[in-house]
């Protein structure tokens, strides 16, 4: 009998093992960024962008800062017409913050050097609950239009 008992307990502590290796919570959130881009800017000192962040976990986040080595970077929401800045933005459990043109976005003020199509801006995103992601955003065409791949 002692010698069935040991490949059990074996397999036990493997299996106990093998779950070390995350340490996120099954209720916490699980963040991604996708379909980043900045517009060619047309002035030469502003400049707006705009990204998708996933939420796959079960609980929310915060965005509450954003930072890139170019310039200052504000968030704002625009409803009515109206933009207005924000300090922090909600990432739902299981949902998406959208950043997109005449919505929620990115504004890039004080420009250091003026963002050229082709080329990639690096931006902070600093959150509540998880730690910061950082994003390569492609610098596209100033008509660029994300529906349409133009």
């Amino acid at each position: 009998m002692r010698r069935s008992a040991l490949p059990v307990t074996a397999l036990a502590a493997a299996l106990a093992l093998a779950g070390c290796g995350s340490d996120r919570g099954p209720g916490e959130p699980e963040l991604s960024v996708s379909a980043a881009y900045m517009p060619q800017p047309v002035a030469a000192d502003m400049a707006a962008g705009f990204l998708t962040v996933t939420n796959k976990g079960g609980e929310q986040d915060e965005l509450t800062s954003v930072s890139s080595a170019i310039g200052k970077v504000t968030m704002h929401s625009t409803s009515g017409g109206t933009m207005v800045e924000r300090t922090s933005f909600e990432v739902p459990a299981h949902g998406r913050l959208v950043f997109t043109s005449g919505g929620n976005h990115l504004m890039f003020e004080q420009l250091k050097q003026r963002p050229r199509q082709g080329r990639t801006v690096t931006v902070k995103l600093g959150f509540a609950k998880s730690g910061p992601l950082t994003v390569e955003m492609p610098v596209r065409s100033a008509t660029y239009n994300p529906s349409t791949g133009h």
